[in-house]
């Protein structure tokens, strides 16, 4: 018996390298993440514009935490095809002018700031952002779980670098730049985690998000049929084979 295959980076990988990038379960599963989310090839197979989910949070907010992590991160594995996700690390925060900077007070003390800050600089410095985000989200130690979550998610981005940002006066103008954004959501915040979908936001939509996010996303992809993942008709799924000579 002989057989000729090649090999993904990852041993558990059932697709074919040309089918690597066909969804985000086949680029998980192949150790591919990184480099589909990189490429164009999830967002060729939309046939319609995805769903705008933003999310304004903040770090240490346990409902936060629990949203991020059980929610809007697995239907977003499950859907970057269909969706867009914007994340805005704020919440409840104060913001007071100082000088030419800013400070920041937040519900959770000061770790929760750290946090957000940390994650913000993570926005703005890699497309890994996400995945790293929700490590840290998924850990005891928010904070604490940073170089860990990098060195896991995206080894080749520098700890260093991300805290340079934090403690520098690019990270304290991202936070001014979270700041102004929560406080322009129309209507105001009064809780977080605060999700708009498409830019808006009501009771309606917020409940439906937080009991079942993936249910929503499909309910509002505007494409007929829906797409296989949302129950519309299925693609052919292939399988590579190794036959007897």
């Amino acid at each position: 018996v002989g057989c000729a295959c090649l090999t993904a980076s990852s041993s558990s990988c059932p697709y074919p390298p040309g089918r690597w990038c066909s969804s985000m379960e086949s680029a998980v599963q192949c150790g591919v993440l990184k480099q589909c989310l990189e490429s164009d090839l999830f967002r060729s197979r939309r046939a319609a514009d995805p769903v705008q989910v933003s999310l304004y949070y903040e770090s240490l907010c346990p409902g936060c935490r629990y949203f991020l992590t059980m929610e809007l991160f697995p239907t977003w594995l499950l859907l970057h095809d269909y969706m867009s996700v914007t994340l805005v690390p704020f919440g409840n925060a104060q913001e007071k002018p100082d000088g030419q900077k800013f400070t920041f007070q937040c519900q959770h003390g000061e770790q929760e700031c750290l946090g957000n800050m940390m994650e913000t600089c993570l926005l703005n410095m890699t497309d890994m952002a996400f995945p790293i985000i929700y490590c840290m989200e998924s850990s005891a130690d928010v904070t604490g779980s940073l170089d860990s979550c990098i060195k896991l998610k995206a080894p080749e981005l520098s700890t260093d670098k991300v805290m340079s940002c934090v403690k520098g006066d690019l990270g304290n103008q991202l936070m001014h730049q979270n700041a102004v954004k929560t406080k322009a959501l129309n209507p105001p915040h009064n809780y977080v985690p605060w999700v708009t979908i498409n830019g808006v936001h009501t009771e309606d939509l917020q409940t439906k998000a937080m009991n079942s996010l993936f249910t929503l996303v499909c309910d509002m992809y505007k494409q007929d049929p829906k797409p296989p993942e949302c129950g519309g008709p299925s693609q052919r799924h292939y399988r590579s084979y190794c036959h007897t000579q």
